[in-house]
């Protein structure tokens, strides 16, 4: 998240800063038994941005040591439904019916003012949407390259 101020550590992120995961998009993207149980494998990823979210991002950099602290929302659809964060770190968006339109309607939600949105996602059609809104869109492999160890 180049171009945001970080934080002190444990302290909230920038009000402006905001990460927003498509759960479902990032769950599916590893083949490791994450459809036996959806909310599972939703809740693990969950508890993975909440570790996240405490400890910050690192800079693209790496110089320094420098992290941020975005607010981290995260949208899970389906079966997913029903995953939270016990740690209130991590907002969590439960999407009714479509999970593309739930990240689309967050994202102009967040997009007020000077606001940095950054969406985790690997659907294009997805991508393209939220771009058009001028949100930065990263991939799923970029996520869980800053996430803790399983």
């Amino acid at each position: 998240m180049s171009g945001t101020a970080p934080s002190a550590p444990g302290e909230p992120g920038p009000a402006d800063s905001h990460l927003v995961v498509d759960a479902a998009n990032v769950v599916g993207s590893r083949p490791d038994g994450w459809w036996r149980d959806r909310r599972k494998a939703a809740q693990k990823l969950i508890d993975g941005l909440s570790q996240l979210a405490q400890q910050g991002i690192a800079s693209e950099a790496g110089a320094g040591g420098e992290r941020a602290w975005p607010d981290i929302v995260v949208v899970t659809e389906g079966q997913a439904n029903g995953a939270a964060d016990p740690q209130g770190r991590v907002r969590v968006v439960a999407a009714e019916r479509d999970g593309d339109q739930a990240i689309v309607d967050t994202v102009r939600e967040l997009m007020s003012g000077n606001a940095s949105v950054q969406v985790v996602t690997a659907d294009r059609g997805l991508r393209s949407r939220v771009e058009e809104l001028g949100a930065a869109v990263v991939g799923p492999s970029w996520l869980r390259a800053h996430l803790p160890p399983d």
